[in-house]
Order: C-alpha cells, then sequence, then structure tokens
C-alpha cells in the first residue's frame, strides 16, 4: 500500500521537523516547503494527498497559496496558523481550505484532522470485482470497460451484492436494504430485478 503524501508548508524549521516526524510516525511521506514560493511551486507540480499549510509566510502567505492551489488541484488542505481570530479561519476556509488548526497545538489533534480528512476525502468510492467496475459517487458500472445502463434499483443491488461478496444474504435482508422494510413492494420484486 502507497503511503500518503503530505506537503508540509512552514517557515519555522523546528515546528517543521516535529510535524515531520510524527506524521512520518503516522505512516505518512512527507516534504517540507520552507517557504511559500516553494511551497507554491511544490503543490502544484508534484503529487500530494494533503497540504499542512501554515498561513504567515515568507513570500507568498498561505492564504494566496490556498486560493492558487484550490484554483487548480483539489488537494486536502489543513490550515496551521498563530493567528487564532476568526476573520482568518472564515477566509481560510472561504478559499478552499478543509480545516483550520490554531498554534500551539496538540499533535494527536493534528494527527486526528489530518486522519479525518482522509477518511471523508478519500474513502472508497470504487468496487471492482473481474470485469465489472462501480463507481458509488457517479453511480456508473462498467462491464470490460463498457458502460452499463442500471436502474437505481439495479444500482443499489450490485452494490449490496458486491460489499457483501462470499456472504450469505437472505431475500428478506436484501429486500430490506434496497426497498425498505416499510416498502409495500412485493419480495417478487426483488427475484424479478436479480
Amino acid at each position: 500500500m502507497e503511503l500518503k503524501r503530505i506537503l508540509i508548508v512552514e517557515d519555522d524549521a523546528d515546528i517543521a521537523a516535529i510535524e515531520r516526524d510524527y506524521l512520518e510516525l503516522g505512516g505518512y511521506a512527507v516534504t517540507i516547503a520552507p517557504d511559500g514560493t516553494t511551497g507554491l511551486d511544490a503543490a502544484l507540480h508534484q503529487p500530494f494527498d494533503l497540504i499542512l499549510l501554515d498561513v504567515m509566510l515568507p513570500g507568498i502567505d498561505g492564504f494566496a497559496i490556498c486560493k492558487q492551489v484550490r484554483a487548480e488541484k483539489d488537494i486536502p488542505i489543513l490550515m496551521v496558523t498563530a493567528r487564532g481570530e476568526d476573520v482568518d479561519k472564515i477566509r481560510g476556509l472561504g478559499f478552499g481550505a478543509d480545516d483550520y488548526i490554531e498554534k500551539p497545538y496538540d499533535i494527536d489533534i493534528m494527527l486526528a484532522k489530518i486522519g479525518g480528512i482522509f477518511k471523508r476525502r478519500y474513502a472508497v468510492s470504487e468496487l471492482t470485482d473481474g470485469n465489472i467496475r462501480i463507481n458509488k459517487i457517479s453511480r456508473t458500472v462498467y462491464k470490460n470497460g463498457t458502460l452499463v445502463e442500471m436502474t437505481s434499483k439495479e444500482f443499489n443491488l450490485l452494490v449490496l451484492l458486491m460489499e457483501n461478496k462470499g456472504k450469505a444474504l437472505s431475500k428478506e435482508y436484501i429486500f430490506n436494504q434496497i426497498w425498505g422494510s416499510d416498502s409495500f413492494s412485493e419480495q417478487q420484486t426483488l427475484t424479478v430485478h436479480i
């Protein structure tokens, strides 16, 4: 499994080193950019899964970096700053930051925020099995690379079966998951859909 890559944009070398050490212990691959200009260049031209972005930086500030990165890429951004004013938080979130953390902060809080961002952002959205590929976000199904047209119920049924591969599911369980326990449809509907 490939490590998630994190870019730390932080001008305080001691803080950056502490963040790097804890993130590497947490199983992440880390790159440090010591100023805004270097950080923006790295964010735009290298592949990262998350940016840990200080606000007050030499060269280009964190708000400008956040705005430029968000205009070109969809990378999660966790803003880090000593500025705790609400207007700064609102500004950072308005430019597209995913979350905000104030210095000084508990390193466990930082790790939890990063874990939460990854959990929300990189949740399993695609299922594959043999020649079938399902994208749960776009609600599309491909068989041998060809799009398969499905009704909403057919799609939900296929996802349920693929997520429970190798398990025996009762007809009643499947019916309740797809049509709901309050549904007035006859259970024969399940047989027809399968």
